[in-house]
Formats: structure tokens, C-alpha cells, sequence
């Protein structure tokens, strides 16, 4: 993202992301772990750029834990994007992956185990657990919910975004 690209339009664009994150992250806040705002994160590492996919990530975190709750473990959540971002914008553009959405929808819900793996070993390390495996293994459900609401809001959005992305972003 060079400071020439980040013009009045997509700052008011990035913003409208955040909005989406938060509104989609509250919305769903009666089913644990599922939510359209990894998904819409996805998108963004895939479609714009990592720092763009951050600056929402950071924002979206930020507001929609003033609403259910913000501690420490918020650093958590934000140490545990950063890797499942990374991870994801990396292997997304690999030429096989990249043609599939197929192959983009299972690794979106990979990064449902990946986000609980990380935000456990934060949580070992925070708590000064004696044991991580167990802990870590007693997440596993949430973490598959998590998967699974990733694979559904990616496969469900992906036309969405790859249409406005495309509309808003690419030069004719």
C-alpha cells in the first residue's frame, strides 16, 4: 500500500470493510466462533494487500471489543490474525491455489484451526500454563466452528468481493 493509494476513496473503502467486520462479527455473536469477519479479512490479504487486511483487522478488533469485552486477550486476537493473514496471503497466491476457489475455501477454514492454535499457545504463554496440549485439544470444537463458518462466509461471499474488489480497485 503506497501513500499515493491511499486516497479519500479507499480510506472511506477500508472503512466501510471495518463496518462490515464489526456489524458481521456482532451480528453473529450467539453462534461461538462464527462470524463473516475472518472471511471479509481474507478477502482483503487476497484481493488488496496484507497492510490494508491489518488496518481493518485492527480496527474491526478494536470496536467490536468495546462491545463484548476488551482485555489483554485482545492482543491475543490480533497476534493470532497476523498469523493466519500471513499464512493465508501466502499460500492463496500460490498458481494452484489462487485458481481454485475450492482449494481458497478449505484453506480458509484451515485458518479456523490455525487462529485457535495460535490464540492458544498466547493464551499458554499469558496464563503461565503448566500444560499446553490439553488446553489447546479442549478448543478444538470452537476452532472447528470457527473452520467451518470461514469455509461457508468465504464460499458464499467470495463472488461478492471478487465483484466489488474488482469494480472499486482495478484499473480499466
Amino acid at each position: 500500500m503506497s501513500k499515493s493509494s491511499l486516497n479519500a476513496r479507499r480510506i472511506s473503502y477500508l472503512a466501510l470493510l471495518s463496518a462490515a467486520c464489526v456489524v458481521g462479527r456482532l451480528s453473529f455473536t450467539f453462534l461461538p466462533n462464527v462470524q463473516p469477519m475472518t472471511a471479509i479479512l481474507l478477502f482483503l490479504s487476497l484481493f488488496l494487500s496484507l497492510p490494508e487486511a491489518l488496518l481493518v483487522m485492527a480496527i474491526s478488533l478494536v470496536v467490536t471489543n468495546l462491545f463484548v469485552g476488551f482485555d489483554i486477550w485482545t492482543l491475543g486476537q490480533f497476534l493470532s490474525y497476523l498469523g493466519i493473514l500471513l499464512v493465508f496471503s501466502t499460500l492463496a497466491r500460490l498458481p494452484l491455489v489462487h485458481k481454485h476457489l475450492w482449494l481458497q475455501g478449505i484453506l480458509a477454514g484451515a485458518m479456523g484451526f490455525l487462529y485457535g492454535f495460535l490464540y492458544s499457545i498466547f493464551n499458554y504463554f499469558l496464563y503461565g500454563m503448566s500444560v499446553f496440549w490439553p488446553y489447546w485439544l479442549q478448543g478444538l470444537p470452537f476452532d472447528a466452528l470457527h473452520a467451518g463458518g470461514n469455509l461457508v462466509f468465504y464460499l458464499l461471499l467470495y463472488p461478492v468481493f471478487q465483484t466489488l474488489f474488482h469494480r472499486f480497485f482495478v484499473k480499466h
